[in-house]
């Protein structure tokens, strides 16, 4: 049956029923024929076409004449499934009943390939069993645009899925709509955690809403954004990555969503750090090259304009470093380097910067010093670890180092400057001898190379012996007994002499050779006292620790130590700190005070009075002994008016529970002065009479 038509012949039928159920037949085949969208066909028991309507035709390309009567298979073959379609076909003759709609992937005749959605039912017949059906219709809807959208998102999907890169669908309020697997690798978060769950709270980035909300408005005027972020993963850990935001937009161009696209650059970062690592580092040593110098040698300049602060740069060489290659080649002159780099970065704080400018020239940048002395005293430490002899492969070398120092910004206030002026002062050097330091600043140099001279002299005294201690005693002014002795070192300098404290300490303490000093004096004392116990004296010894020997990390160490060594008491030790440490002192320093008290030694403050210590604080400390200032004792002849702090000193003291010792008595008056205020202890000249004094210990 074609799609044109013919009219109705119904002027054979008279009016009435019979004709109008003639009538509404015929137009309801017409609308099946002329269906725009539903290919209606259909076939006999043989699978005979016997029904094709216009829109078969239009779908197949196969007019209607051209396919009634052919059979349905000729026209139409079913991929994959044509044993399947047939027996669908069988059932409905079989069962007289309709089956379920479903899909099918056709080849038409011309080639062509589709997706039809076909139902089919049967046409009753007039008989029975065979006779029950006529005919198989069928109606068939081209899906086929549909399926290959279907398959296009799938597709797509999979890519999702599947993709490398994190990605993320997000709505304009920042909710997750969509994540995919490389997400929950990239983060930790699953996607079905993610979803519903706003940006801000899944850490994306180490950023706050706002970035968020300062990135939606720059979208809302751009078609896409990308950055470097911190990330966050599940577990706390952070990570570089990469994202690129993009909006996605329905027909009409509105915003629905946006995609982000998460990318870890880690191994990308670290391959940028590694290449930037070798542009800006010596391959030898390691050490930062003339590049990176610059780059902070320019900030510290920044700094120092900024702040109002000075740094020091110096300028180093080797001392015929030239020789150790042209005798034992390359290769030792190599590990030479390398040594040297290594002592040079043990003798810097990790603020300041070593540098290798190439072949055996160093520089030094000490940032921020307090003064040229700290300088002089680095320059002095450097040159002490390299003269120290490097093992190599063709036995011990000996080296030595000439060093220029420029102060900026005394000496130049940038780059060239200062450089120039370093190497100056280090050729200066060289010219001077060598293995020597020397300061752009002649006036400045002269000042400092005293006081290395002089650190240079306390090494040699520490290590030759030249330091010795004189004993003072300390008496009991009620029984006039010498209950204890003070250690009082000296230092019997082969060129100038016998050296009071005054002379050396100040420098000991700032090159922090005061610290050694110090263990000695500590050992050989109580080594001295355990000598008067076994000689029958009952007498403790007195040492004075200075400030940085006190804070120093071994102090407890070391008095341990010197205790187990020489058998001696502690309670006969008697420790002498002075007011500064007390009142600067933290909760470190109650804690050593305690942990000393603790082990039965005795802690005096030495000095009492002069450094305004508060009664708050000194009730914080278990001490032993408060020692009065000398100047306090010679107000007593001169000062009467200022004598009268000594009574209020005693008061203090028995208010604390703490015994009293003045020191610096010289005269009769100062002794009764004290005796008639209750001091319990005195010491100076005037003990050394041996007046009233019982019988003190043979002289060590």
């Amino acid at each position: 049956m074609s799609s044109d038509l013919p009219e109705p012949p119904l002027s054979a039928f008279p009016g009435g029923p019979a004709r109008e159920v003639l009538d509404w037949l015929y137009r309801f085949v017409a609308a099946i024929e002329l269906s725009p969208s539903v290919a209606v066909h259909s076939q006999d028991r043989k699978g005979v076409v016997r029904f094709w309507n216009h829109a078969c035709a239009e779908l197949t390309g196969i007019p209607a004449a051209e396919a009634l009567g052919q059979p349905f298979v000729k026209l139409v073959k079913h991929l994959g499934a044509q044993e399947e379609f047939d027996d669908t076909i069988a059932a409905v003759w079989r069962t007289g009943e309709a089956v379920k709609s479903r899909e099918w992937h056709v080849e038409l005749r011309d080639g062509r390939r589709l997706w039809l959605h076909s139902s089919h039912f049967p046409v009753p017949g007039d008989g029975k069993g065979e006779d029950a059906v006529r005919q198989v219709f069928c109606m068939e809807v081209d899906v086929t645009a549909r399926k290959a959208l279907e398959e296009s998102l799938r597709q797509a999907g999979q890519v999702f899925d599947h993709a490398r890169d994190a990605i993320l669908v997000v709505d304009r309020e920042h909710r997750v709509l969509a994540a995919n697997r490389a997400y929950t690798e990239l983060t930790g978060y699953t996607s079905g955690e993610a979803v519903g769950v706003e940006l801000p709270s899944l850490r994306l980035g180490v950023q706050e809403r706002a970035f968020y909300d300062r990135l939606r408005d720059h979208l809302d005027g751009h078609q896409h954004w990308e950055g470097e972020l911190w990330g966050m993963r599940r577990d706390g850990t952070t990570i570089p990555i990469r994202a690129a935001l993009s909006p996605i937009t329905d027909k009409n161009g509105a915003v629905t969503s946006y995609m982000v696209m998460l990318t870890d650059i880690s191994e990308r970062r670290r391959a940028v750090e590694q290449a930037r690592h070798q542009a800006e580092h010596d391959p030898l040593t390691g050490l930062p090259n003339r590049i990176l110098f610059m780059d902070r040698l320019e900030q510290a300049l920044a700094t120092v304009a900024r702040k109002q602060r000075q740094f020091a740069l110096m300028f180093i060489d080797l001392d015929h470093f030239k020789a150790i290659n042209d005798t034992h080649g390359h290769e030792v002159g190599d590990a030479v380097l390398l040594e040297v780099a290594h002592r040079l970065r043990r003798c810097v704080r990790r603020v300041d910067t070593v540098s290798r400018l190439g072949g055996d020239e160093f520089v030094v940048l000490l940032a921020d010093i307090g003064g040229v002395d700290q300088a002089a005293h680095v320059a002095d430490t450097i040159m002490q670890s390299v003269a120290r002899p490097v093992q190599a492969t063709v036995g011990s070398l000996t080296l030595s180092v000439s060093i220029g120092i420029a102060i900026c910004p005394s000496d130049g206030d940038d780059p060239k400057t200062l450089l120039r002026h370093a190497d100056v002062a280090m050729y200066h050097a060289k010219e001077a001898g060598r293995s020597a330091f020397q300061f752009f600043s002649q006036e400045m140099n002269s000042r400092v190379l005293e006081r290395v001279q002089v650190e240079q002299r306390l090494r040699r005294a520490l290590d030759k012996g030249e330091f010795e201690l004189e004993y003072q005693p300390e008496i009991d002014i009620g029984s006039g007994r010498t209950v204890g002795f003070e250690a009082l070192i000296r230092w019997r300098d082969p060129e100038r002499g016998l050296l009071m404290p005054s002379a050396f300490i100040s420098a000991a303490e700032e090159s922090g050779l005061i610290v050694p000093i110090g263990k000695w004096v500590l050992f050989e004392a109580c080594q001295q006292a355990r000598r008067w116990r076994d000689a029958g004296f009952t007498v403790a010894v007195a040492v004075n620790l200075s400030h940085v020997q006190f804070i120093h990390d071994d102090l407890l160490g070391d008095v341990d130590e010197a205790l187990a060594a020489s058998g001696l008491a502690p309670e006969f030790l008697d420790l002498e700190i002075t007011e500064k440490t007390i009142m600067g002192g933290d909760a470190a320093t109650l804690a050593l005070v305690s942990t000393l008290r603790a082990r039965g030694v005795q802690l005096t403050i030495d000095n009492f009075g002069t450094g305004f210590s508060s009664l708050s604080s000194l009730r914080r400390f278990p001490l032993s002994k408060l020692k009065i200032d000398r100047s306090f004792i010679d107000d007593i002849v001169s000062e009467p008016d200022g004598a009268a702090m000594i009574p209020a000193i005693i008061a203090l003291a028995r208010s604390l529970k703490l015994k009293v010792i003045a020191e610096g008595v010289e005269t009769a008056e100062q002794l009764q002065y004290l005796r008639q205020h209750g001091c319990d202890e005195y010491q100076g000249f005037y003990a050394g009479t041996g007046r009233g004094a019982v019988p003190t210990p043979p002289p060590p």
